[in-house]
Protein backbone atom coordinates (compact mmCIF):
# COMPACT_ATOMS: atom_id res chain seq x y z
CA UNK A 1 0.00 0.00 0.00
CA UNK A 2 2.83 2.07 0.51
CA UNK A 3 4.27 1.79 -3.01
CA UNK A 4 1.15 2.71 -4.23
CA UNK A 5 0.39 5.62 -2.26
CA UNK A 6 3.71 6.72 -3.65
CA UNK A 7 3.09 6.66 -6.98
CA UNK A 8 -0.18 8.14 -7.05
CA UNK A 9 1.18 11.26 -5.60
CA UNK A 10 0.31 14.27 -7.41
CA UNK A 11 2.26 16.36 -10.11
CA UNK A 12 3.34 18.79 -8.08
CA UNK A 13 4.92 16.78 -5.25
CA UNK A 14 6.35 15.27 -7.57
CA UNK A 15 8.38 17.44 -8.76
CA UNK A 16 9.27 19.35 -5.41
CA UNK A 17 10.39 15.80 -4.77
CA UNK A 18 12.74 15.91 -7.69
CA UNK A 19 13.68 19.56 -7.43
CA UNK A 20 14.66 18.20 -3.18
CA UNK A 21 16.90 14.68 -4.42
CA UNK A 22 18.69 16.66 -7.39
CA UNK A 23 19.36 20.14 -5.55
CA UNK A 24 22.16 18.85 -2.70
CA UNK A 25 23.52 17.04 -5.88
CA UNK A 26 23.30 19.73 -8.26
CA UNK A 27 24.74 22.27 -5.40
CA UNK A 28 27.85 20.58 -4.42
CA UNK A 29 28.96 19.74 -8.39
CA UNK A 30 28.28 23.47 -8.89
CA UNK A 31 30.27 24.50 -6.19
CA UNK A 32 33.19 22.22 -7.25
CA UNK A 33 33.29 23.15 -10.98
CA UNK A 34 32.94 27.01 -10.62
CA UNK A 35 36.28 26.82 -8.54
CA UNK A 36 37.94 24.39 -11.48
CA UNK A 37 40.21 26.27 -13.21
CA UNK A 38 41.02 28.72 -10.52
CA UNK A 39 44.52 30.30 -9.48
CA UNK A 40 45.83 33.32 -7.40
CA UNK A 41 42.68 33.45 -5.48
CA UNK A 42 40.60 33.45 -8.40
CA UNK A 43 43.00 36.04 -10.06
CA UNK A 44 43.55 33.98 -13.23
CA UNK A 45 40.73 31.78 -15.12
CA UNK A 46 43.32 29.18 -16.42
CA UNK A 47 40.74 27.36 -18.18
CA UNK A 48 39.47 30.23 -20.12
CA UNK A 49 43.28 30.72 -20.93
CA UNK A 50 43.75 27.55 -22.50
CA UNK A 51 40.16 27.68 -23.95
CA UNK A 52 38.52 24.95 -21.63
CA UNK A 53 34.77 24.84 -21.07
CA UNK A 54 34.07 25.16 -17.22
CA UNK A 55 32.60 21.98 -15.75
CA UNK A 56 28.65 23.10 -15.41
CA UNK A 57 29.21 23.74 -19.20
CA UNK A 58 29.49 19.96 -19.39
CA UNK A 59 26.68 17.75 -19.80
CA UNK A 60 25.85 14.66 -21.78
CA UNK A 61 25.34 16.41 -25.19
CA UNK A 62 29.36 17.89 -25.28
CA UNK A 63 30.24 13.99 -24.39
CA UNK A 64 28.18 12.56 -26.69
CA UNK A 65 29.39 14.77 -29.17
CA UNK A 66 32.93 14.26 -28.20
CA UNK A 67 32.08 10.62 -29.02
CA UNK A 68 30.48 11.08 -32.04
CA UNK A 69 33.40 12.95 -33.46
CA UNK A 70 36.77 12.81 -31.64
CA UNK A 71 38.73 9.41 -32.37
CA UNK A 72 40.03 9.16 -29.33
CA UNK A 73 37.51 9.62 -27.67
CA UNK A 74 35.61 7.06 -29.20
CA UNK A 75 38.10 4.25 -28.59
CA UNK A 76 37.93 5.42 -24.45
CA UNK A 77 34.41 4.49 -24.66
CA UNK A 78 34.22 1.66 -26.78
CA UNK A 79 37.49 -0.35 -26.43
CA UNK A 80 37.18 -1.35 -22.93
CA UNK A 81 33.51 -2.65 -23.71
CA UNK A 82 34.58 -4.77 -26.33
CA UNK A 83 37.23 -6.39 -24.96
CA UNK A 84 35.48 -7.16 -21.43
CA UNK A 85 32.21 -8.26 -23.14
CA UNK A 86 34.38 -10.19 -26.02
CA UNK A 87 33.70 -13.92 -26.19
CA UNK A 88 30.90 -16.62 -24.99
CA UNK A 89 29.17 -15.15 -22.25
CA UNK A 90 27.26 -18.15 -19.81
CA UNK A 91 24.83 -17.92 -17.39
CA UNK A 92 24.40 -21.56 -15.22
CA UNK A 93 22.93 -22.71 -11.91
CA UNK A 94 24.90 -26.13 -11.46
CA UNK A 95 27.64 -27.97 -12.54
CA UNK A 96 25.33 -30.78 -14.03
CA UNK A 97 25.59 -31.33 -17.32
CA UNK A 98 21.37 -31.54 -17.87
CA UNK A 99 20.22 -28.08 -18.34
CA UNK A 100 17.46 -26.62 -15.29
CA UNK A 101 14.46 -24.77 -16.33
CA UNK A 102 16.82 -21.77 -15.25
CA UNK A 103 19.53 -22.19 -17.57
CA UNK A 104 17.02 -23.23 -20.70
CA UNK A 105 15.00 -20.50 -20.71
CA UNK A 106 18.14 -17.67 -20.48
CA UNK A 107 19.75 -19.60 -23.16
CA UNK A 108 16.24 -18.98 -25.31
CA UNK A 109 15.65 -15.23 -24.19
CA UNK A 110 19.31 -15.01 -24.71
CA UNK A 111 19.40 -16.04 -28.26
CA UNK A 112 15.79 -14.33 -28.82
CA UNK A 113 16.48 -10.33 -27.67
CA UNK A 114 20.14 -10.66 -28.83
CA UNK A 115 21.03 -10.00 -24.98
CA UNK A 116 24.60 -9.31 -25.75
CA UNK A 117 24.65 -6.49 -28.20
CA UNK A 118 22.29 -5.05 -25.52
CA UNK A 119 24.31 -5.04 -22.81
CA UNK A 120 27.14 -3.90 -24.59
CA UNK A 121 25.10 -0.36 -26.19
CA UNK A 122 23.90 -0.18 -22.36
CA UNK A 123 27.38 -0.12 -21.39
CA UNK A 124 28.68 2.44 -24.17
CA UNK A 125 25.47 4.60 -22.95
CA UNK A 126 26.50 4.25 -19.39
CA UNK A 127 30.17 5.61 -20.41
CA UNK A 128 29.29 8.21 -22.25
CA UNK A 129 26.60 9.83 -19.54
CA UNK A 130 26.15 9.72 -15.89
CA UNK A 131 24.00 6.85 -16.72
CA UNK A 132 22.03 4.70 -19.36
CA UNK A 133 18.91 2.35 -18.77
CA UNK A 134 17.18 -1.13 -20.18
CA UNK A 135 13.84 -0.30 -21.23
CA UNK A 136 11.81 -4.13 -20.71
CA UNK A 137 9.52 -4.29 -23.31
CA UNK A 138 7.17 -6.91 -21.47
CA UNK A 139 4.01 -8.01 -22.72
CA UNK A 140 1.34 -6.92 -20.15
CA UNK A 141 1.52 -3.21 -22.21
CA UNK A 142 -1.21 -3.04 -24.26
CA UNK A 143 -0.99 1.22 -24.20
CA UNK A 144 1.42 3.79 -23.75
CA UNK A 145 -0.58 4.11 -20.52
CA UNK A 146 0.73 0.68 -19.51
CA UNK A 147 3.91 1.46 -19.29
CA UNK A 148 3.76 3.96 -16.20
CA UNK A 149 2.20 0.83 -14.11
CA UNK A 150 4.30 -1.04 -12.21
CA UNK A 151 4.98 -5.04 -13.54
CA UNK A 152 3.07 -7.30 -11.61
CA UNK A 153 4.88 -10.98 -11.14
CA UNK A 154 2.20 -13.32 -12.84
CA UNK A 155 2.04 -16.59 -15.44
CA UNK A 156 2.62 -15.66 -19.02
CA UNK A 157 4.85 -12.49 -18.18
CA UNK A 158 6.74 -12.63 -21.38
CA UNK A 159 10.13 -10.05 -21.89
CA UNK A 160 9.64 -9.12 -26.01
CA UNK A 161 12.37 -6.86 -26.36
CA UNK A 162 15.23 -4.50 -24.31
CA UNK A 163 16.47 -1.38 -24.98
CA UNK A 164 19.25 0.84 -24.12
CA UNK A 165 18.64 4.23 -23.86
CA UNK A 166 21.04 6.86 -23.03
CA UNK A 167 20.38 9.65 -20.27
CA UNK A 168 19.10 12.52 -22.61
CA UNK A 169 16.76 9.85 -24.18
CA UNK A 170 15.68 8.56 -20.49
CA UNK A 171 15.13 11.36 -18.30
CA UNK A 172 14.08 10.74 -14.52
CA UNK A 173 10.85 12.28 -13.86
CA UNK A 174 10.17 11.24 -10.31
CA UNK A 175 11.95 10.18 -7.25
CA UNK A 176 10.91 8.28 -3.97
CA UNK A 177 10.14 10.79 -1.43
CA UNK A 178 9.35 8.02 1.00
CA UNK A 179 11.99 8.00 3.71
CA UNK A 180 10.65 4.65 5.20
CA UNK A 181 11.20 2.79 1.93
CA UNK A 182 13.79 0.93 0.61
CA UNK A 183 14.45 2.77 -2.61
CA UNK A 184 14.39 6.58 -0.80
CA UNK A 185 15.92 8.89 -3.60
CA UNK A 186 15.50 6.92 -5.90
CA UNK A 187 13.72 7.45 -9.66
CA UNK A 188 10.13 6.13 -9.27
CA UNK A 189 9.19 7.25 -13.00
CA UNK A 190 10.96 8.17 -16.23
CA UNK A 191 10.10 9.93 -19.43
CA UNK A 192 11.16 8.08 -22.58
CA UNK A 193 11.40 9.30 -25.84
CA UNK A 194 10.68 7.58 -28.88
CA UNK A 195 10.13 8.18 -32.12
CA UNK A 196 7.98 6.43 -34.05
CA UNK A 197 7.20 6.44 -38.12
CA UNK A 198 4.60 8.27 -39.35
CA UNK A 199 3.13 7.97 -42.40
CA UNK A 200 2.02 12.03 -42.99
CA UNK A 201 4.94 13.83 -40.83
CA UNK A 202 7.60 11.11 -41.17
CA UNK A 203 8.56 10.55 -37.82
CA UNK A 204 6.13 10.99 -34.23
CA UNK A 205 7.97 11.65 -31.25
CA UNK A 206 6.47 11.96 -27.91
CA UNK A 207 7.22 11.35 -23.87
CA UNK A 208 6.09 7.94 -22.34
CA UNK A 209 6.05 7.63 -18.72
CA UNK A 210 7.38 4.49 -17.32
CA UNK A 211 7.77 2.65 -13.98
CA UNK A 212 11.08 1.95 -12.67
CA UNK A 213 10.72 -1.55 -12.70
CA UNK A 214 10.15 -1.78 -16.17
CA UNK A 215 13.60 -0.05 -16.47
CA UNK A 216 17.31 -1.20 -15.37
CA UNK A 217 19.08 1.54 -14.21
CA UNK A 218 22.79 1.48 -15.00
CA UNK A 219 25.68 3.76 -13.64
CA UNK A 220 29.51 3.61 -13.29
CA UNK A 221 32.02 5.05 -11.02
CA UNK A 222 29.45 6.01 -8.39
CA UNK A 223 30.37 8.27 -5.51
CA UNK A 224 28.38 9.70 -2.75
CA UNK A 225 25.01 9.43 -5.10
CA UNK A 226 23.82 6.34 -6.76
CA UNK A 227 21.82 7.61 -9.23
CA UNK A 228 24.27 9.44 -11.32
CA UNK A 229 27.53 8.04 -12.09
CA UNK A 230 30.84 9.85 -13.40
CA UNK A 231 31.38 9.90 -17.70
CA UNK A 232 34.05 8.18 -18.62
CA UNK A 233 35.40 11.38 -20.81
CA UNK A 234 34.83 13.75 -18.12
CA UNK A 235 38.28 13.34 -16.58
CA UNK A 236 40.30 13.60 -19.45
CA UNK A 237 38.05 15.86 -21.40
CA UNK A 238 41.02 19.00 -21.81
CA UNK A 239 43.27 16.20 -22.72
CA UNK A 240 40.53 15.42 -25.47
CA UNK A 241 40.98 19.37 -26.28
CA UNK A 242 44.72 19.31 -26.37
CA UNK A 243 44.94 16.32 -28.57
CA UNK A 244 42.51 17.78 -30.73
CA UNK A 245 44.72 21.00 -30.92
CA UNK A 246 48.20 19.32 -31.64
CA UNK A 247 46.41 17.10 -34.18
CA UNK A 248 44.65 19.58 -35.97
CA UNK A 249 47.26 21.80 -35.69
CA UNK A 250 49.51 19.45 -37.14
CA UNK A 251 47.76 18.95 -40.17
CA UNK A 252 46.95 23.11 -40.69
CA UNK A 253 50.66 23.26 -40.71
CA UNK A 254 51.64 20.46 -43.29
CA UNK A 255 48.21 21.76 -44.80
CA UNK A 256 50.04 25.22 -45.82
CA UNK A 257 53.75 24.63 -44.53
CA UNK A 258 54.07 22.33 -46.88
CA UNK A 259 53.48 24.93 -49.55
CA UNK A 260 54.49 28.05 -47.91
CA UNK A 261 54.00 30.24 -50.71
CA UNK A 262 56.60 32.83 -52.91
CA UNK A 263 57.90 36.00 -52.52
CA UNK A 264 58.54 38.59 -55.57
CA UNK A 265 60.92 41.19 -55.49
CA UNK A 266 60.26 43.73 -57.94
CA UNK A 267 63.27 44.97 -60.12
CA UNK A 268 63.67 49.01 -59.32
CA UNK A 269 63.88 49.64 -63.15
CA UNK A 270 60.44 47.88 -64.30
CA UNK A 271 57.95 50.12 -63.86
CA UNK A 272 54.30 48.12 -63.62
CA UNK A 273 51.03 49.09 -64.90
CA UNK A 274 47.92 48.54 -63.57
CA UNK A 275 47.02 46.10 -66.17
CA UNK A 276 50.28 44.03 -65.50
CA UNK A 277 49.26 44.10 -61.53
CA UNK A 278 45.41 42.73 -62.00
CA UNK A 279 47.26 39.82 -64.50
CA UNK A 280 49.53 39.13 -61.92
CA UNK A 281 46.55 38.70 -59.13
CA UNK A 282 44.31 36.46 -61.30
CA UNK A 283 47.85 34.54 -61.78
CA UNK A 284 48.36 34.15 -58.08
CA UNK A 285 44.43 33.51 -57.42
CA UNK A 286 44.76 30.57 -60.46
CA UNK A 287 47.87 29.33 -58.30
CA UNK A 288 46.18 29.61 -55.32
CA UNK A 289 43.48 27.72 -55.94
CA UNK A 290 45.19 25.00 -57.89
CA UNK A 291 43.97 25.85 -61.40
CA UNK A 292 47.76 27.44 -62.42
CA UNK A 293 51.14 25.89 -61.85
CA UNK A 294 53.27 28.80 -63.37
CA UNK A 295 53.76 31.86 -62.85
CA UNK A 296 54.43 34.11 -65.63
CA UNK A 297 55.30 37.95 -65.73
CA UNK A 298 57.95 40.10 -66.20
CA UNK A 299 60.29 42.71 -64.14
CA UNK A 300 59.20 40.53 -60.89
CA UNK A 301 61.74 37.79 -59.36
CA UNK A 302 59.68 34.91 -57.32
CA UNK A 303 61.48 33.06 -54.63
CA UNK A 304 59.62 29.98 -52.45
CA UNK A 305 59.50 30.59 -48.70
CA UNK A 306 61.29 28.17 -46.89
CA UNK A 307 58.81 25.26 -45.07
CA UNK A 308 58.21 25.72 -41.52
CA UNK A 309 57.19 21.97 -40.43
CA UNK A 310 57.49 20.47 -37.13
CA UNK A 311 56.96 17.13 -35.63
CA UNK A 312 54.27 16.55 -33.03
CA UNK A 313 54.90 13.48 -31.96
CA UNK A 314 56.11 14.77 -28.85
CA UNK A 315 53.21 16.70 -27.94
CA UNK A 316 50.71 14.00 -28.72
CA UNK A 317 53.06 11.61 -26.82
CA UNK A 318 52.45 13.55 -23.49
CA UNK A 319 48.40 13.86 -24.21
CA UNK A 320 48.24 10.22 -24.53
CA UNK A 321 50.55 9.45 -21.69
CA UNK A 322 48.03 11.27 -19.55
CA UNK A 323 45.05 10.18 -20.72
CA UNK A 324 45.84 6.53 -20.24
CA UNK A 325 47.08 7.32 -16.47
CA UNK A 326 43.38 8.47 -16.44
CA UNK A 327 41.41 6.26 -17.87
CA UNK A 328 43.58 3.25 -16.67
CA UNK A 329 43.86 1.97 -20.56
CA UNK A 330 47.23 1.48 -21.82
CA UNK A 331 49.01 3.90 -24.36
CA UNK A 332 49.30 0.85 -27.35
CA UNK A 333 45.72 -0.32 -26.64
CA UNK A 334 44.65 3.22 -27.11
CA UNK A 335 46.43 3.78 -30.20
CA UNK A 336 45.35 0.38 -31.87
CA UNK A 337 48.70 -1.14 -31.44
CA UNK A 338 47.44 -3.82 -28.42
CA UNK A 339 48.61 -6.66 -31.12
CA UNK A 340 52.28 -7.73 -32.59
CA UNK A 341 55.30 -7.21 -31.44
CA UNK A 342 54.62 -3.50 -31.31
CA UNK A 343 53.03 -4.71 -27.60
CA UNK A 344 54.99 -5.29 -24.83
CA UNK A 345 54.77 -8.17 -22.15
CA UNK A 346 53.48 -5.60 -19.66
CA UNK A 347 51.16 -3.91 -21.79
CA UNK A 348 49.43 -7.27 -22.56
CA UNK A 349 49.08 -7.99 -18.52
CA UNK A 350 48.36 -4.14 -17.40
CA UNK A 351 44.99 -4.21 -19.99
CA UNK A 352 44.33 -8.48 -19.04
CA UNK A 353 44.36 -7.38 -15.79
CA UNK A 354 42.03 -3.76 -16.47
CA UNK A 355 39.42 -5.93 -18.73
CA UNK A 356 39.57 -8.49 -15.93
CA UNK A 357 38.46 -6.05 -13.43
CA UNK A 358 36.23 -4.25 -15.33
CA UNK A 359 34.16 -7.68 -15.82
CA UNK A 360 34.35 -8.23 -12.22
CA UNK A 361 33.36 -4.52 -10.94
CA UNK A 362 31.15 -3.23 -13.56
CA UNK A 363 29.73 -5.67 -16.52
CA UNK A 364 28.58 -8.67 -13.85
CA UNK A 365 27.33 -6.49 -10.80
CA UNK A 366 26.18 -2.92 -12.59
CA UNK A 367 24.80 -4.29 -15.79
CA UNK A 368 24.20 -8.30 -15.71
CA UNK A 369 23.32 -9.07 -12.71
CA UNK A 370 20.51 -6.46 -12.00
CA UNK A 371 19.11 -7.62 -15.34
CA UNK A 372 18.88 -11.12 -14.63
CA UNK A 373 17.59 -10.85 -10.97
CA UNK A 374 14.74 -8.36 -12.32
CA UNK A 375 13.54 -10.87 -14.70
CA UNK A 376 13.48 -13.48 -11.89
CA UNK A 377 11.74 -11.10 -9.72
CA UNK A 378 9.00 -9.97 -12.47
CA UNK A 379 8.70 -13.93 -13.29
CA UNK A 380 10.33 -13.52 -16.56
CA UNK A 381 13.10 -16.48 -15.54
CA UNK A 382 12.26 -19.16 -13.03
CA UNK A 383 14.13 -18.67 -9.98
CA UNK A 384 16.96 -21.04 -9.62
CA UNK A 385 17.56 -23.36 -6.73
CA UNK A 386 18.94 -21.47 -4.05
CA UNK A 387 17.91 -17.94 -6.03
CA UNK A 388 22.08 -18.68 -7.12
CA UNK A 389 23.24 -18.29 -10.34
CA UNK A 390 26.93 -18.02 -11.79
CA UNK A 391 28.34 -15.81 -14.41
CA UNK A 392 31.04 -17.52 -16.70
CA UNK A 393 32.95 -15.60 -18.62
CA UNK A 394 35.22 -16.38 -21.94
CA UNK A 395 38.76 -16.43 -21.18
CA UNK A 396 40.20 -12.76 -22.37
CA UNK A 397 42.96 -13.45 -24.58
CA UNK A 398 44.34 -17.02 -26.22
CA UNK A 399 48.21 -17.62 -26.16
CA UNK A 400 50.01 -17.44 -29.51
CA UNK A 401 51.58 -19.81 -31.03
CA UNK A 402 55.15 -18.46 -30.01
CA UNK A 403 53.71 -18.12 -26.25
CA UNK A 404 52.77 -22.21 -26.43
CA UNK A 405 55.59 -22.81 -27.69
CA UNK A 406 57.75 -20.98 -25.10
CA UNK A 407 55.74 -22.32 -22.71
CA UNK A 408 55.81 -26.18 -23.57
CA UNK A 409 59.87 -25.60 -23.60
CA UNK A 410 59.43 -24.24 -19.50
CA UNK A 411 57.08 -27.08 -18.52
CA UNK A 412 59.50 -29.64 -20.32
CA UNK A 413 62.23 -28.25 -18.33
CA UNK A 414 60.62 -28.39 -15.40
CA UNK A 415 59.45 -31.79 -15.80
CA UNK A 416 62.42 -32.88 -16.57
CA UNK A 417 64.42 -31.53 -13.44
CA UNK A 418 61.26 -32.78 -11.12
CA UNK A 419 61.65 -36.63 -12.93
CA UNK A 420 65.32 -36.49 -12.23
CA UNK A 421 65.32 -35.22 -8.45
CA UNK A 422 64.03 -38.50 -6.18
CA UNK A 423 63.70 -35.86 -2.63
CA UNK A 424 61.40 -33.47 -5.01
CA UNK A 425 59.15 -36.62 -6.11
CA UNK A 426 58.49 -38.00 -2.49
CA UNK A 427 58.11 -34.26 -1.11
CA UNK A 428 55.59 -33.31 -3.61
CA UNK A 429 53.12 -35.98 -5.13
CA UNK A 430 52.94 -35.70 -9.16
CA UNK A 431 49.54 -34.32 -9.34
CA UNK A 432 50.36 -31.45 -7.10
CA UNK A 433 53.62 -30.48 -9.25
CA UNK A 434 51.29 -30.31 -12.64
CA UNK A 435 49.17 -28.10 -10.41
CA UNK A 436 51.21 -25.52 -9.07
CA UNK A 437 54.24 -25.84 -10.98
CA UNK A 438 53.15 -26.78 -14.79
CA UNK A 439 49.32 -24.74 -14.32
CA UNK A 440 47.62 -27.57 -15.56
CA UNK A 441 43.75 -27.59 -15.03
CA UNK A 442 42.21 -30.45 -13.36
CA UNK A 443 40.97 -32.04 -16.69
CA UNK A 444 44.48 -32.25 -17.66
CA UNK A 445 46.28 -33.34 -14.86
CA UNK A 446 43.33 -36.51 -14.98
CA UNK A 447 44.30 -37.54 -18.31
CA UNK A 448 47.96 -37.50 -17.53
CA UNK A 449 47.91 -39.26 -14.58
CA UNK A 450 45.20 -41.74 -16.58
CA UNK A 451 48.01 -42.06 -19.39
CA UNK A 452 50.69 -42.44 -16.91
CA UNK A 453 49.06 -45.57 -15.20
CA UNK A 454 47.88 -47.21 -18.38
CA UNK A 455 51.26 -47.13 -20.17
CA UNK A 456 52.67 -51.12 -20.69
CA UNK A 457 56.45 -50.66 -19.54
CA UNK A 458 58.43 -53.17 -21.98
CA UNK A 459 62.16 -53.81 -21.19
CA UNK A 460 64.36 -55.08 -24.16
CA UNK A 461 65.72 -58.41 -24.34
CA UNK A 462 68.89 -59.46 -22.10
CA UNK A 463 71.77 -60.34 -24.62
CA UNK A 464 73.91 -63.55 -24.60
CA UNK A 465 77.02 -61.29 -23.48
CA UNK A 466 74.81 -59.57 -20.38
CA UNK A 467 73.69 -62.80 -19.06
CA UNK A 468 77.59 -63.49 -18.52
CA UNK A 469 78.31 -60.91 -16.78
CA UNK A 470 74.90 -61.05 -14.49
CA UNK A 471 76.46 -64.38 -13.71
CA UNK A 472 79.63 -63.51 -13.12
CA UNK A 473 78.76 -60.99 -10.82
CA UNK A 474 76.19 -63.25 -9.00
CA UNK A 475 79.02 -65.58 -8.43
CA UNK A 476 81.09 -62.91 -6.74
CA UNK A 477 78.41 -62.04 -4.51
CA UNK A 478 77.98 -65.76 -3.03
CA UNK A 479 81.62 -66.03 -2.47
CA UNK A 480 82.05 -62.91 -0.55
CA UNK A 481 78.79 -63.52 1.58
CA UNK A 482 80.08 -67.16 2.11
CA UNK A 483 83.60 -66.04 3.30
CA UNK A 484 81.56 -62.95 5.89
CA UNK A 485 79.44 -65.10 7.12
CA UNK A 486 82.64 -67.60 8.38
CA UNK A 487 84.59 -64.36 9.46
CA UNK A 488 81.40 -63.59 11.42
CA UNK A 489 81.11 -66.92 12.94
CA UNK A 490 85.09 -67.07 14.21
CA UNK A 491 84.81 -64.05 15.67
CA UNK A 492 81.80 -65.40 17.50
CA UNK A 493 83.02 -68.33 18.99
CA UNK A 494 86.10 -66.45 20.47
Amino acid sequence: MEKKRTIQTNNSSAKSGQLLQVFSELTNRLAMASQMGFQYQGGRDVYQALGYPQQSSLGYNQYYGKYLRQDMAKAIIDRPVKASWKGDLSVIESISPDETPFEKEWISLSDKLKLKSVFIRADKLTGIGEYSVILLGLNDVKSNADFAQPVRKSTGLKLIYAKPLGQATATIDKFDENVTSERYGLPVLYKVKTSIPDTLNGVKQMDITVHYTRIIHLVEDVLENEVFGTPRLQAVYNRLMDLEKIVGGDAEMFWRGARPGYTGKLDPDFQITTKGMEDLQDQIDEFEHNMRRILINEGIDYKALEQQIADPSAHVEVQMQMISAVTGIPKRILTGSERGELSSAQDKQEWVSYVASRREEQNEPMILRPFIDRCIEIGVLPTPKDKKYTVIWDKLFSLSDMDKVNMGKVRATALKEYSMNPVAQELMPFNLFCEFFLNMDHTQIDRTMEENNNTVKVEAPVTEEEKVTLRGEEEKKDKKVRGDGELRYGRTAL
